[in-house]
């Protein structure tokens, strides 16, 4: 059947966002569209590009890391260092106004460069630093948005999974992206603690300090705590992120590595066991397996959207934005943000990254830094309604007699989201911000 590009990418996007909105998982309106309307536009050669397809990205070597680094994720929740870390440091920043929710956003910060799942440091979170900032009567909004905002920065902080999964998508380097994002990630979690020490300078009443009694313990001894308590995540950090930055290991083998580092943690912990680990693959096995078919299905909806034209659709419309490349910038933009509300970080990278990938570099970009201004803005769709999982994952852990409602949680988070909009207008004017540290990277 002839149909034109246009009505084909209606069609497409369409039936897609009404499969999601009707209640069904992403992977399966994906799944259905590509193929029916693949059947329609190109008839029985569609099967052959679902395969192709298909099989081209599941033999993709450096996904190998994602579910390496899930699991490495998982093996360091288990090893207790994120309740070690917020002892140590509750007892540096407890005296400050908005001490504990400082503490929650660099603990937050820590976590991602070691966990780089958004769940496991967002429930960290919520079970650890929420409940002690409640309990000094810190305001509920104010706690909830920053144990949110910490906890996703793990999307953004390599060893990101999402990180992983752009580059292969974008034809980007992952070590490149992993050492644009640290730099990226380090200005968002500045931003909030700015935030948080200004705002509680002038409504102390919302984030009171800690009594001095609490916390009166020897320099010597706090040093000691916090020094042996960040040692072990360094060495985590340094294992990933030094093999990848001077060229010694490729992302996927310093998965691997990250990998066996948090399972050494967990044995030096003393929090190592069998049961533990068979629990630790099979979460793996289930979040990988979903990311992966996703992932699939999403590629081959991709290949019958471009095959059928309707990415020059889709350009065209972003480069016909009125005030130049910096309309269609911002059209690109706000594509990715509306999108973050409605659809999954997996769906967006493996439908509209490939589509929208090509569009920088023709209004002039540097592809690394249009990638990554596309990355900070999805750390938006982790806190905007109505799909919004950090809300989800907050709520869902918060310990039994902390009473927090999901209005509370979501006005938590907007000042939060704006922030990463100033962030974003950071990387504009500075954009050496993220591209410096890649340029050193050892090839």
């Amino acid at each position: 059947m002839e149909l034109s590009p246009q009505i084909v990418t209606i069609l497409m996007l369409g039936g897609v966002l009404v499969g999601i909105l009707v209640g069904y998982h992403i992977a399966i309106p994906v799944g259905a569209v590509a193929l029916i309307v693949g059947y329609i536009v190109m008839g029985g050669a569609v099967g052959d590009l679902l395969y192709d397809r298909l099989f081209g990205l599941i033999h993709n070597y450096v996904l190998l890391a994602v579910p390496l680094f899930i699991f490495m994720g998982f093996m360091l929740e288990r090893t207790g260092v994120a309740e070690g870390l917020y002892g140590a440091l509750y007892l540096w920043l407890g005296r400050l106004k908005g001490g504990l929710a400082l503490t929650t956003v660099i603990i937050g910060t820590i976590l991602a460069a070691c966990v780089g799942i958004i769940g496991a440091s967002v429930t960290m979170l919520a079970i650890i630093a929420l409940p002690a900032m409640l309990k000094r009567n810190y305001d509920k909004s104010l706690a909830a948005g920053s144990v949110c905002a910490g906890g996703t920065l793990g999307i953004l902080i390599p060893p990101s999974v999402m990180l992983v999964v752009y580059g292969p998508v974008a034809q980007i380097s992952v070590g490149k992206l992993f050492l644009a994002a640290i730099p990226a990630g380090l200005v968002l979690s500045a931003l909030y603690c700015i935030y948080i020490a200004v705002r509680c300078l002038f409504q102390p009443e919302i984030g009171p300090a800690v009594p001095a009694a609490e916390i009166a313990i020897p320099l010597s001894k706090k040093t000691y705590m916090l020094v042996t308590q960040l040692l072990p995540t360094a060495a985590l950090i340094v294992a990933v992120l030094g093999s990848i930055f001077f060229g010694i290991a490729a992302p996927t083998e310093a998965a691997a590595v990250g990998a066996f580092v948090a399972t050494l943690l967990a044995v030096a912990y003393r929090k190592f066991s069998w049961h533990g680990l068979r629990e630790v693959t099979r979460e793996t096995f289930m979040i990988a397996s979903m990311i992966l078919l996703i992932g699939g299905l999403s590629y081959a909806f991709t290949g019958v959207f471009l095959s059928a034209g309707c990415g020059h659709v889709v350009e065209d419309f972003i480069l016909g934005a009125p005030f130049g490349r910096w309309g269609a910038f911002a059209v690109t933009m706000l594509i990715v943000f509306v999108l973050g509300m409605f659809i999954d970080w997996q769906g967006i990278v493996f439908i509209m990254v490939p589509i929208l990938t090509p569009i920088g570099p023709a209004l002039g970009f540097d592809p690394l830094w249009f990638a990554m201004m596309v990355i900070v803005n999805l750390q938006m769709s982790f806190m905007t309604p109505p799909f919004a999982y950090a809300i989800f994952y907050v709520k869902g852990s918060i310990p039994q007699g902390v009473e927090v409602s999901t209005a509370e949680i979501i006005r938590g988070v907007l000042p939060f989201t704006a922030l990463i909009v100033v962030g974003i207008g950071v990387f504009i004017g500075f954009p050496q911000v993220i591209l410096w540290l890649p340029r050193l990277m050892i090839k």
